[in-house]
């Protein structure tokens, strides 16, 4: 990692299946309201990168936070966003911020895994079929710092946690 990079907190942000799945067909297949609202507080303020699929399966930018778009694709251009082409220069486009988040997809979180030094992961305590995964967790090289259980709910179905990783 370059000397830039070196004093900012990566944190990869998620919210995975039992079975690590993120989505199918480019669109979550949960709704967990709590889960994002908690994104929310935790990412505003701060530069979020993400992938051109995760991009492109919002409405728009995400408000109050610097959106960088990792993308292979040299002539990619998109509103309200910064766009790199490699893992670094998407971390020099966070600036100054001290803690960028990793905001997916499943390629752009295998990326980002060796160099993060935090995971926000939420659990969801369910079994899914889908397409784009979050990466194994090593617990050699991660520990579990924090968990809170959250029961299922009349608007949410799935019982899930919240996970705290940090880097051994």
């Amino acid at each position: 990692m370059s000397d830039s990079n070196s004093s900012k907190e990566i944190t990869l942000i998620a919210a995975a299946s039992e079975n690590n799945v993120l989505g199918k067909d480019n669109q979550l297949i949960w709704h967990i309201s709590e889960d994002l609202k908690r994104f929310k507080r935790l990412t505003q303020g701060h530069a979020i990168i993400m992938g051109r699929k995760t991009f492109e399966s919002m409405p728009k930018a995400l408000p109050n936070r610097t959106n960088i778009i990792l993308t292979r694709n040299r002539d990619y251009k998109a509103k309200d966003a910064l766009v790199a082409h490699t893992p670094d220069a998407a971390l020099k486009l966070a600036g100054t911020d001290p803690l960028p988040f990793i905001i997916g997809g499943g390629e752009i979180y295998s990326l980002f895994l060796p160099m993060a030094d935090a995971i926000e992961l939420t659990r969801v305590h369910h079994h899914f079929e889908g397409d784009a995964f979050f990466p194994e967790i090593d617990s050699s090289q991660w520990i579990l710092s924090h968990q809170e259980r959250n029961e299922a709910s009349e608007g949410q179905p799935y019982d899930f946690s919240y996970l705290t990783y940090k880097k051994h």
